[in-house]
């Protein structure tokens, strides 16, 4: 089956027209690279965008109050209301199913601006008054010190943790940053930690820009007595907090008087469902480029089969010869299936090879010149080039078939008067 003089002859088959073989072979390999670059293409577009969402908790709820719409109760609508320490117990009560409900407060940001002051210099950021829990739902890696804990919460302790950002702007080059004062606001907080979220644009974004103190000393340093200006909320795994979300907002609206048809008076962004909207295009995407990629290489597949066909015809006397000489039909069939075969994953090999240089070549310049927004890696993966592989030998088999029918069809006197 794998002798020496079938491959010599499969080598002299295929070189002895090497430019149409070239031409022909081109068609899968254009076909075959289309089909890694677009992959590759989607994946880098992914990985890009996921990034974006760092590395926070995707199946959570942010939830917060607006003014109302209808009157309810007795109660007027326009009425602005907050929500309050209490809720977050009767949450966790009604839903088991939930496993993070964090209270949270804020200055800065859309709320407005938030000074803070270290000697000579100031800055604008984001102060939030959070739980623990929360670096369970928007994780960060702490660079020195410590997180908040449950004992700066019980005491009402005075701490900060400050993003690298912060750091940047308000120290000096090997300052030493632990244990050192800001006063936001008027009120002095000791640093007990520095953090940097993983992000896509490096430390100059805003999420290094923030600050975190103990929730209860946030309440107390700001007069928010037990209101809480919004709600983080992660469900467990396997649970999905889009399927929860309705219900919890109808049990906080109960909670707090507010219509049952008021659409407007709870604010909520599922981020959930968003990441699950953008898992769906790049679903999309994907079927896209193995639809096109196929295609293409369908159609360089069609050109090794309609080559085959002109080889076999030109080789009716040959194979009319072999015939009248006692060779059997299965040995001039796996004869004309291997030159298919060959030709086939040669030129997807090359293809597949071109594409990794390219993909090589993609990725040293994005690291050569720094992260580009909603685009980064692109790479494909090991399945993928498996697949391919097998495309290839499938398409091979497939494009040599008629071929090596029609070569079996052919009758050993017909064609031996063939000139």
């Amino acid at each position: 089956m794998f002798s020496k003089d079938r491959w010599k002859e499969i080598l002299e088959v295929l070189s002895s027209n090497w430019f149409r073989t070239v031409l022909t072979a081109f068609g899968v390999f254009w076909g075959i690279l289309i089909l890694i670059i677009l992959l590759a293409a989607g994946r880098g577009l992914e990985n890009g965008i996921t990034a974006d969402f760092g590395d926070i908790a995707t199946n959570t709820m942010f939830i917060w109050t607006r003014r109302t719409t209808k009157a309810y109760k007795g109660l007027p609508k326009d009425r602005s209301f907050d929500f309050r320490l209490e809720d977050v117990p009767m949450l966790r009560e009604r839903f088991p199913e939930l496993r993070y409900v964090s209270a949270r407060n804020q200055l800065g940001g859309f709320r407005g601006g938030s000074n803070v002051i270290r000697g000579i210099k100031t800055g604008a950021y984001d102060i939030y008054g959070d739980y623990p829990e929360i670096i369970n739902q928007d994780p960060m890696g702490i660079t020195a010190g410590r997180f908040v804990n449950q004992n700066d919460i019980r005491e009402r302790r005075k701490v900060a943790v400050i993003g690298e950002g912060v750091v940047s702007e308000l120290y000096e080059a090997g300052e030493e940053v632990l244990g050192s004062y800001l006063k936001v606001n008027g009120v002095n907080f000791m640093v007990v930690g520095t953090y940097k979220k993983k992000s896509n644009d490096g430390d100059g974004e805003e999420g290094q820009k923030q600050i975190y103190v103990p929730f209860t000393t946030f309440s107390q340093a700001f007069n928010r007595s037990d209101n809480v200006g919004w709600m983080a909320i992660t469900a467990n795994d396997g649970t999905s907090i889009t399927g929860l979300k309705e219900a919890i907002v109808s049990a906080l609206k109960e909670k707090h008087k507010v219509h049952p048809e008021d659409t407007r008076a709870i604010g909520y962004f599922d981020l959930y469902e968003q990441f699950n909207r953008v898992q769906s295009l790049f679903g999309a995407m994907r079927f896209i480029a193995y639809f096109v990629g196929i295609l293409v290489l369908l159609s360089g597949i069609i050109g090794v089969s309609n080559i085959m066909l002109i080889v076999v015809k030109e080789r009716t006397k040959e194979i009319g010869i072999r015939r009248a000489l006692g060779e059997q039909p299965w040995s001039i069939r796996l004869q004309v299936l291997m030159e298919s075969l060959v030709l086939t994953i040669l030129s997807g090999m090359a293809g597949i090879a071109f594409g990794a240089l390219f993909i090589f070549g993609v990725n040293s310049l994005l690291d050569a010149s720094g992260p580009v927004d909603m685009f980064a890696n692109p790479s494909v993966s090991l399945g993928v080039v498996m697949a391919a592989l097998a495309i290839l030998t499938f398409s091979g088999l497939l494009a040599g078939f008629i071929p090596a029918q029609s070569a079996l069809r052919v009758k050993p006197i017909d064609a031996l008067r063939n000139e």
